[in-house]
């Protein structure tokens, strides 16, 4: 699709030019399917398996936890893991923009640089909607099996927290990938932050401060709007009412991250070399 010079293209252009790119690339169909397939499994041999100690010996957990009243939290627990396979694929997606030099071939079709930017900005929140809308599908299906219709939504609001993390994910790997342009290195740099480097950061934190504040780095803060429902039952039991930063400033902090992204981002790539 050429463009005229100059003339900034719409959201719905960009997100068709994006779709050009992807319908046919067999890597987003099978890590897409990865997390389509893997999601509603992971859910269902836990609500299955793990969750049930013998034939009518579940201790209500699974009603507990599978129900319209916690269904949400403990999905979007479980999507908030395999989030990484999408964020993977936000990083290979824009990592073959420089491999195969098409972020200069837009340019020639009368891009700007923001085009471009936006274009990548667009299918984050294509993917972040997407990934949104599929956790209500599973977890509608599980709300209607392990508890009754008149029980929805129940706490949906834990569904505006999976789409804030998403975000906050693919935000994070894209700027990763803007930066490093390699897929090798951004994944590896990807993995290392976010299962190593932030975790021990958080933890130094906060013995460090005596505090939560550890929990407001990048990725931790959107991780903290979707914590497992089980431990956060015994938790509650076990310690009563927590003094710890409420879900809506987990939110608003992972908002303003994704902002950063954001920035940074739109900085890094107006002052390259291209």
């Amino acid at each position: 699709m050429n463009l005229q010079k100059n003339t900034a293209p719409s959201l719905r252009q960009l997100l068709s030019i994006e779709w050009m790119k992807l319908r046919h690339y067999k890597a987003f169909w099978m890590i897409t399917g990865f997390f389509v397939l893997l999601l509603p499994l992971w859910n269902y041999g836990i609500s299955n398996g793990v969750m049930k100690l013998g034939p009518g010996n579940d201790l209500n957990l699974v009603s507990q936890s599978y129900g319209f009243q916690n269904v949400w939290q403990n999905v979007g627990f479980w999507a908030s893991i395999f989030v990484i396979f999408i964020s993977i694929l936000t990083i290979i997606i824009t990592t073959n923009e420089y491999q195969f030099r098409t972020h200069r071939q837009n340019i020639m079709d009368g891009w700007s640089r923001l085009s471009f930017y936006h274009a990548k900005w667009s299918l984050i929140l294509a993917l972040s909607l997407g990934t949104t809308l599929y956790v209500f599908i599973v977890g509608t299906a599980f709300g209607m099996q392990y508890s009754s219709l008149s029980a929805f939504p129940g706490n949906i609001e834990y569904l505006l927290y999976t789409f804030i993390l998403s975000l906050n994910y693919y935000g994070f790997a894209f700027i990763i990938a803007l930066f490093l342009k390699r897929s090798g290195i951004s994944i590896g740099m990807f993995f290392l932050y976010s299962m190593i480097i932030e975790s021990m950061l958080v933890k130094y934190i906060n013995w460090q401060t005596n505090s939560s504040f550890g929990n407001f780095l990048p990725l931790q803060c959107s991780d903290e709007l979707l914590p497992f429902p089980i431990m956060e039952m015994v938790k509650g039991i076990l310690v009563g009412e927590s003094t710890s930063p409420t879900a809506t400033t987990y939110a608003c902090v992972s908002i303003v991250w994704i902002a950063v992204y954001y920035f940074v981002g739109r900085w890094k790539l107006l002052k390259s070399d291209w």
